[in-house]
């Protein structure tokens, strides 16, 4: 009696179906066994101009009791350069290998079943924390990385483009491929984001040549009135990027919020959200979207008269991890 073989379409479907499992697997596993929800709060303490102390002043800001009184068990974890590195080259390219070790971090977090809270120096360092997620796989296959982008800029400045030079209004452009490729390759993210890939909500202000950029890109974008309302173009781009997405990604730069709570940051802008509005938005995204893998906070202030910064940071890192706790 010959031996019974599986056709090839039969295989195909058991392969397909496996594959199926496996996000949703991967969805669950911020929860240990015994319930406990695991929490990683990441570092990136390199802005373009040095090291920053704005990530530490995160960490240690109350949230660690926050979550520790959430159920959640916490771990602190660090992007550092090595000995050599910090020898090497000037600002730029030292961030670039920065994110890259940054990268690692965060994939690690991933594969040891850790929800990432980024705590970064500036906007600069998205495209490591991005990077990590993309590489976060069970393949050597990159990710599809979707990314909601909370900024009172579009940081889509390319060298060529930038009336400041400033590194910091160049995040996105990097990221999706536009500028700065050696940077983005130490980074780690490759392939770059595909514009349907970013969504961004709360830019208000923006360059000249910047704004011709975005609006030529396909790149979406929400209003302040969005956020704060929670109306349903949050859900339909949401909807749509989770979707096209095996991770979504939620960055914040402060300075997105009102100005009365990130007083003494550089680039704030009137008009923006509070981080009550931002934090209910944030609970229900990472409670509805299980896909929700990260969310990360850029440029908290040098100074914090009255603690407002800190708090709004403790406010919606709390709510994003209520919202992973929440979820089926």
């Amino acid at each position: 009696m010959g031996m019974v073989r599986t056709p090839l379409y039969g295989l195909a479907a058991v392969v397909a179906a496996a594959l199926s499992i496996a996000p949703l697997e991967a969805q669950k596993k911020y929860v240990g066994a015994d319930g406990t929800l695991r929490v990683a709060l990441a570092k990136q303490p390199l802005s373009p101009n040095g090291p920053s102390k704005g990530p530490t002043t995160m960490a240690d800001g109350g949230i660690q009791r926050i979550l520790a009184d959430l159920g959640a068990s916490v771990r602190v974890g660090e992007a550092r350069l090595t000995a050599l590195e910090e020898t090497e080259y000037g600002g730029w390219k030292k961030l670039g290998m920065s994110l890259g070790h940054f990268a690692d971090l965060v994939t690690q977090n991933e594969r040891d079943g850790y929800f990432t809270v980024g705590l970064l120096a500036t906007c600069p360092s998205m495209p490591g924390l991005v990077a990590g997620l993309q590489r976060s796989g069970s393949t050597v296959e990159p990710l599809r990385v979707g990314m909601l982008w909370l900024d009172a800029h579009p940081d889509l400045n390319t060298p060529e483009t930038t009336r400041s030079g400033s590194l910091g209004g160049m995040p996105v452009a990097v990221a999706t491929g536009r500028a700065l490729h050696v940077m983005r390759q130490d980074a780690k993210l490759d392939p770059p984001l595909s514009d349907r890939h970013v969504v961004m909500g709360g830019v208000r202000l923006t360059d000249p040549l910047e704004q011709h950029l975005l609006d030529t890109s396909q790149i979406e974008q929400l209003t302040v009135d969005d956020l704060r309302r929670r109306s349903p173009a949050v859900w339909t781009q949401l909807d749509r990027l989770d979707r096209i997405s095996d991770k979504l990604y939620i960055h914040i730069d402060l300075d997105v919020l009102d100005p009365r709570e990130v007083m003494a940051h550089g680039n704030k802008v009137p008009g923006g959200p509070s981080s009550e509005e931002l934090a209910a938005l944030f609970e229900e995204i990472f409670r509805r979207y299980p896909k929700a893998s990260a969310i990360g906070f850029a440029t908290i202030p040098p100074t914090d008269e009255g603690g407002l910064s800190i708090a709004a940071v403790n406010r919606m890192i709390a709510a994003a991890v209520r919202g992973v706790k929440a979820r089926p």
